[in-house]
């Protein structure tokens, strides 16, 4: 499964949508996913990928990991699963 297919699958399901409603230009805010959904949605991504995300919960905006958009996570997921291959 691409990156791009498993991290909106973890979204929708953490927004409780189909995968089909979640848009690579989506927010998280739009999908209605709050705090605590970011935050296991985070976890679920590092789970998936088998990586560590840059993310502070308790300060998001200051976090080097762009959650803006669908679009900028899936980036920074991409980039970080092939920072990680030797």
């Amino acid at each position: 499964m691409e990156i791009r297919e498993k991290v909106i699958e973890i979204v929708a399901e953490q927004a409780v949508l189909e995968p089909s409603d979640v848009t690579m230009d989506s927010t998280l805010e739009e999908l209605g996913i709050d705090s605590l959904g970011l935050v296991e949605s985070i976890f679920a991504i590092e789970e998936a990928f088998d990586i560590s995300v840059p993310f502070n919960a308790n300060n998001p905006t200051e976090s080097e990991f762009d959650i803006s958009t669908v679009r900028t996570i899936v980036a920074g997921i991409e980039k970080l699963v092939r920072d990680q291959k030797p």
